[in-house]
């Protein structure tokens, strides 16, 4: 009977390891979170302005207006009625700078 008990617990252990084992391999093949929010920003970064634009991190209407060729943006958004008052998530209306083709 004992030792029926310590295969079960030797099988167990094994399995165990192998998990952690597996687990570990995974974790490190991916990104770190640095590392995701690194590639989210650079493609934000590169996004083309759109006739409806959300503020994001960093960003000021002046740089917005230089990005989008827009010096319109506070004339055109009613609800902004303090230009240094802008934080992320703010949804404004710009008129994109035309593409080139």
């Amino acid at each position: 009977m004992a030792s029926s008990s310590l295969q079960i617990a030797d099988a167990y252990c094994a399995i165990l390891i192998l998990a952690l084992m597996l687990l570990g391999s995974i974790r490190e093949n991916t990104l770190t979170d640095f590392e995701l929010t690194d590639v989210s920003r650079n493609q934000l970064k590169d996004k083309p302005c759109e006739e409806i634009y959300v503020v994001r991190e960093g960003e000021t209407l002046h740089t917005i207006s230089d990005k989008c060729g827009d010096p319109f943006i506070v004339e055109q958004n009613p609800h902004i009625h303090d230009p240094d008052d802008v934080f992320p998530g703010l949804v404004i209306k710009i008129t994109p700078k035309p593409t080139k083709v």
